[in-house]
């Protein structure tokens, strides 16, 4: 009944439908923006292959230098043979709630090119890809949500990451739930989506400026 149920709202357009009113931008943008937040409530409910290769086609059409695309993704959807694999990298806080998602991602980039010098903006441009996919999936519906919380090392020695790769991140994907389907101690976060600090913090013009109160 449950599954049915976030099936329902997630058709019905109620998840991700309207920007959080604590979310205010200080200028003009796209609501596409203010939607894209990290959940953690999630259903447990199986993606698909269609709906999981949307999101990584997004990322393949991110922009890098000299379109070197260094972005990698290794995935694994629940209910397979690989989800512990990438599961039992999680802290035991993500693990809490991470046992409800769809699917989940580990980000590598390649940090060296063919000749063996570095890739300057491997990881500004593996950043790119991430956000695309983010973009797609919270446009669909779903719950994306990064983390650094893993073992890099042992993701690294895991994975078969050869040298030359970077471990960047991990991804948890799927279909939103209720908080309830939450420990308490995480239902607040969940209730309360996050906000930003001002424009005028992080930008200066001319020269580097730290503007801590704008």
């Amino acid at each position: 009944m449950k599954q049915y149920l976030s099936l329902l709202l997630l058709c019905s357009g109620v998840w991700f439908s309207s920007v959080d009113a604590k979310r205010k931008p200080e200028h003009h943008v796209d609501e596409i923006f203010l939607n894209r937040w990290s959940a953690r409530a999630m259903s447990g409910i199986n993606i698909s292959d269609a709906e999981l290769m949307t999101l990584f086609e997004a990322a393949r059409w991110a922009p890098s230098e000299y379109n070197n695309q260094p972005w990698h993704f290794v995935y694994a959807k629940r209910d397979t043979a690989q989800w512990n694999n990438l599961f039992n990298l999680l802290v035991p806080f993500n693990q809490e709630w991470c046992k409800n998602a769809s699917a989940l991602v580990v980000v590598i980039s390649r940090n060296i090119n063919e000749d063996g010098s570095a890739r300057r903006t491997h990881s500004f441009d593996t950043g790119a890809a991430w956000q695309n996919l983010a973009l797609q999936g919270s446009m669909r519906g779903l719950v994306v949500h990064g983390m650094a919380g893993f073992d890099y090392e042992r993701a690294r020695k895991d994975l078969q990451i050869p040298n030359g790769y970077t471990v960047e991140a991990m991804i948890a994907i799927g279909y939103p739930a209720n908080d309830d389907v939450l420990p308490e101690g995480m239902r607040q976060a969940e209730r309360n989506r996050s906000g930003r600090k001002p424009v005028t913090e992080f930008i200066s013009e001319g020269t580097f400026q730290y503007n801590l109160k704008g």
